[in-house]
C-alpha cells in the first residue's frame, strides 16, 4: 500500500503533467507562420530537386541568380553544389527559429543529411519577405536571400543572418 505522502506526490505529478499538456494544446497555434512555411517549403523543395516549386517561392533576383550561376539554371543545382558530396542526400529540414526584421522574417532552419551530417545538423538561413498582392488576395511570401548550408558545429553557423559575409550567401 502507498503511504499518504507518496500518494500526494503522485497526484501532484499527474496534475502537473495534465496542466503542461493542456497548456501545450491550448497555446500552440494551429497554423504555422506563412513566412516560416515558405522558407521550409523552399529549402525542402530545392534540396529534393523540385525546381518548379522552389522557383515559385523565391524572388526574381534569386531566379536570375540561379539562371546565371547554377548548373542548368536550377536552384536545386545551386544547393547541391554547395553541399559536400560526403554528406549524402537530404533527409529532412526543420524549423529552428525566426526573427522579424521589419515586415520581413529571418528564418533559420536545420537540415539533416544522410551521411556524416545528421544529429547536429546543417544550418540554413533565409530572409523571407511579403509579396505585394491585390486587394482580396491572400498574403504571400517569398525567399529573398538564403545562406548557410554549413554544418551547425562550425563557428558562426548559429547566427548566419547576422553575418554580412555569410557562407554561400545568395544572391
Amino acid at each position: 500500500m502507498i503511504n499518504r505522502p507518496m500518494r500526494f506526490a503522485i497526484i501532484v505529478i499527474v496534475l502537473l503533467i495534465i496542466i503542461i499538456v493542456g497548456a501545450q494544446v491550448v497555446l500552440t497555434p494551429s497554423d504555422t507562420n506563412p513566412a516560416v512555411d515558405t522558407a521550409l517549403t523552399f529549402v525542402t523543395a530545392a534540396g529534393f530537386g523540385d525546381d518548379a516549386l522552389a522557383s515559385s517561392l523565391v524572388s526574381a533576383e534569386i531566379r536570375a541568380y540561379a539562371a546565371a550561376n547554377c548548373r542548368d539554371g536550377q536552384l536545386s543545382a545551386c544547393i547541391d553544389d554547395i553541399t559536400p558530396d560526403d554528406w549524402g542526400n537530404l533527409m529532412s529540414v526543420v524549423f529552428r527559429r525566426a526573427a522579424p526584421e521589419g515586415r520581413n522574417w529571418n528564418v533559420d532552419l536545420v537540415a539533416t543529411y544522410q551521411d556524416n551530417k545528421g544529429f547536429s545538423g546543417v544550418c540554413i538561413s533565409t530572409l523571407v519577405e511579403p509579396v505585394a498582392v491585390a486587394d482580396g488576395e491572400a498574403a504571400r511570401w517569398q525567399v529573398a536571400r538564403y545562406a548557410g548550408f554549413v554544418h551547425c558545429g562550425e563557428a558562426g553557423a548559429r547566427e548566419i543572418y547576422k553575418t554580412p559575409d555569410a557562407p554561400n550567401l545568395t544572391p
